[in-house]
């Protein structure tokens, strides 16, 4: 496709096609329910609709005839409707327009059928709450910290000297500053939520922490190391969390003696405004674990979704080969202002594939789509040369001021 031939709804459909087909396979797996599949994507990438409600919309019948006409012509196996997608057609269940696609309509509305779950179904918090560990003194740590302590919780936080302690507390008393500025704190809530926190270097101070969530750099030896420790430290019967985004939790469980207490607690940065925490289930990870971290996620004021340990979880494993074929489509001869104008203009995603790639940094981009391609085995996953000769070129996004766009 070049440049002049290439329209903002040819370009759409090159790029969203492919991201709500490999939405309708996740949830023919059943990795995750279509509600967590539509809420992951809302509240993790601000999109504004979910991908199986898109399809209901848009109509199955219509995107399974695009895609087909598009794997005739490409035969990329990305582009070959799902199973599902031709069952439902097949049956009839062809979207909103005839009340029934992956969710049930009356009168253009959402019904309640047989997935909906009861208001009976929501999850209760089987351990008791009352002290959060974190460790890390990074945005998201910081992020993390302030997240439980506005919402009532004794936060211990651990850090590799004060200067790290220190920097922690002046971040978010300068973020609860600005909330009162916006007239949507006071000086009494935020004295309340300072006085929550405390500091410690080292890991000790976490033995009576009930829950503890590390949010450290995405060093595997790092996180196996720690969890090691917290194991001999932590006390009996504590959750154990990771906030990791692309490493394997079932090795941090296998890394300690309860495997059982060891879960995934995905929050994206910043952790203060993004809703979306992705709960993540090793095989050993027990329901009361699971249940609890759920339960809690919607006491701190989060949307939590619950997915299984294998790459990408399912945000990532639905963005990043979307932001895939961005390059590769650029690769073909389409500008890249091009493709981010038309992809907010017809999609309504709040940022175009290159600016949402700079933004997230080139070179974490790759990795993910590293992740992913090693996982799943796809060839259309394969990374595309120009994503990794940005990376290559030290062009890593708004960070160096210079990615796919510069910013210099």
């Amino acid at each position: 496709m070049t440049e002049t031939a290439a329209t903002n709804e040819q370009i759409s459909a090159t790029l969203v096609l492919p991201y709500l087909n490999h939405a309708v396979r996740m949830y023919e797996q059943k990795y995750a329910s279509r509600a967590d599949i539509d809420a992951a994507m809302r509240f993790g990438c601000g999109y504004p609709k979910g991908p199986l409600t898109v399809l209901d919309e848009l109509g199955l019948d219509t995107v399974h005839d695009q895609l087909a006409a598009r794997y005739a012509e490409t035969g990329d196996n990305l582009h070959k409707p799902a199973d599902l997608l031709t069952a439902l057609v097949g049956e009839g269940r062809t979207g909103k327009s005839d009340g029934r696609g992956f969710y049930t309509y009356a009168n253009g509305e959402v019904i309640a059928d047989d997935e909906t779950p009861s208001a009976d179904d929501q999850p209760q918090l089987r351990h008791d709450i009352k002290k959060v560990g974190v460790v890390g003194t990074g945005t998201m740590a910081s992020g993390i910290v302030q997240v439980f302590a506005q919402a009532g919780y004794d936060v211990v936080f651990v850090g590799r000297g004060e200067d790290k302690i220190a920097g922690v507390i002046g971040g978010i008393t300068k973020g609860l500053d600005k909330l009162i500025e916006k007239g949507r704190s006071d000086e009494a809530t935020k004295e309340a939520v300072l006085g929550r926190l405390t500091g410690a270097t080292t890991r000790e101070a976490l033995a009576d922490v009930d829950i503890v969530v590390e949010a450290i750099a995405e060093d595997l030896d790092l996180k196996l190391e720690l969890f090691r420790d917290f194991d001999r430290i932590i006390k009996q019967g504590a959750i154990l969390a990771t906030t990791t985004s692309s490493l394997p939790i079932t090795q941090l469980a296998d890394a300690t003696s309860r495997p059982e207490s060891v879960i995934g607690m995905h929050f994206f940065n910043p952790a203060t405004v993004m809703k979306l925490v992705e709960v993540v289930t090793a095989p050993a990870t027990g329901a009361d674990v699971n249940e609890t971290t759920l339960a809690l996620c919607a006491k701190v004021g989060k949307v939590a979704v619950s997915c299984a340990d294998r790459s990408g979880f399912i945000v990532n494993a639905l963005l990043f080969p979307y932001l895939n074929d961005a390059c590769l489509l650029a690769e073909s001869g389409v500008e890249l202002s091009v493709i981010d104008d038309a992809i907010k203009a017809e999609a309504g995603f709040p940022m175009g594939p290159f600016q949402l790639l700079d933004v997230v940094g080139n070179d974490v981009s790759l990795a993910i789509q590293k992740e992913l391609f090693a996982e799943f085995k796809e060839p259309g996953f394969a990374p595309a040369a120009s994503l990794e000769k940005v990376v290559a070129d030290g062009h890593l996004g708004r960070k160096t001021k210079k990615g796919f766009h510069d910013y210099s």
